[in-house]
């Protein structure tokens, strides 16, 4: 009975192990996977940056360089989108002055016509 145990035991962690070689297998390839989705987003961040960032043809480009496009291209956007905001607030100003001084022209040209 001991014997049948140790042999069901083994053939319990023969079935782990090869589950566990299973599970190796497809890791790696995930992990391959995401090395070349990775490598494809690196390449395609820079050409959308810059064809000049790219490099020399056959030079690698370094997450770095990536890095540092992203984070370049993201102070650029929150620089543009606190200038349009500026441009809003100045846009707004002028619409109520614009407002302010036809109210006063119509009041003018009301007491003009009233003195005629």
């Amino acid at each position: 009975q001991a014997e049948e145990e140790l042999q069901e035991a083994c053939a319990r962690q023969a079935l782990q192990l090869q589950e566990m070689g299973r599970r190796e297998c497809l890791l790696r390839a995930d992990a391959g996977r995401a090395r070349e989705q990775l490598e494809s987003f690196k390449s395609q961040v820079l050409r959308a940056c810059s064809p000049a960032a790219a490099g020399v043809a056959g030079t690698a480009v370094t997450e770095q360089q990536v890095i540092e496009k992203v984070r370049q291209i993201s102070e650029e956007s929150q620089q543009i989108h606190e200038r349009e905001k500026c441009l809003q607030e100045e846009l707004s100003s002028r619409l109520l002055k614009e407002k302010e001084v036809s109210e006063n022209v119509e009041l003018f040209k009301k007491s003009l016509h009233e003195l005629q």
